[in-house]
């Protein structure tokens, strides 16, 4: 499976990961082995909740955000092509935000990536998707969607370690979310909405919704470790 996972930040889309990686190997016997959330700076390393050894400390992060926007945006671009698909297009793969959240992130709190900027991400961003859809053009994207008001209470009650959304661009970082969710190349996406749902109610509605969008690759997984627990 090859899923991108993206949302305004505080909608889920991390602890939705974790709970599709458990199950995938429960569905196919294998899983994404690690989790891609690279794209919030300063967050830029580490593979939670598998790799916490290579997570930057509170000095490090800051590091990071006290880089000049050209070398946020080098480092960030590089990250962006490192994680196309290449080689062994059947392994599992699975990406937070990836070049949304750059793209979005960036353009709005980090000063690149803009289109009076060099490497305007929405044309690095197309030539990312059609890499995909030339190496793995079944990548299936998701989109999370979470009212401002939830996304607002969640600030408040459990802030994220250096989070990048200010609770003033709530509304505008949606927005931003749900017109590059339209724009974007892939052809396989849907939506699920984590207003109100729990975590579990969550992965029932993307056992269903994702049915359609599974490879044969999946499909044969699914079928195959099915026949070794009946066996």
């Amino acid at each position: 499976m090859k899923l991108i996972i993206i949302g305004c930040e505080y909608s889920g889309t991390t602890t939705l990961a974790v709970a599709i990686n458990d199950w995938l190997r429960e569905q196919t016997g294998t899983d994404f082995r690690i989790i891609h959330d690279h794209w919030k700076l300063p967050h830029t390393s580490g593979h939670l909740p598998f790799d916490t050894s290579h997570v930057l400390n509170e000095e490090e992060q800051a590091e990071v955000l006290a880089l000049s926007p050209k070398l946020k945006e080098m480092t960030q671009r590089h990250s962006l092509y490192y994680h196309m698909p290449r080689g062994n297009t059947d392994a599992n793969q699975v990406l937070v935000g990836y070049l949304f959240d750059d793209g979005i992130y960036g353009a709005h709190y980090f000063e690149y990536g803009r289109p009076i900027d060099p490497e305007d991400r929405r044309i690095v961003g197309r030539h990312v998707e059609h890499g995909f859809l030339a190496e793995a053009p079944d990548t299936v994207l998701l989109l999370l969607r979470t009212d401002a008001d939830v996304i607002r209470k969640r600030m408040q009650t459990a802030p994220h370690t250096a989070g990048v959304l200010q609770e003033k661009d709530i509304e505008f970082i949606q927005g931003r979310f749900e017109e590059e969710f339209k724009a974007s190349l892939f052809s396989r996406k849907f939506v699920l909405d984590t207003s109100s749902a729990t975590l579990e109610e969550t992965m029932a509605e993307f056992a269903q919704a994702i049915q359609p969008h599974l490879s044969e690759v999946d499909r044969s997984r699914i079928l195959a470790h099915k026949a070794l627990q009946t066996g």
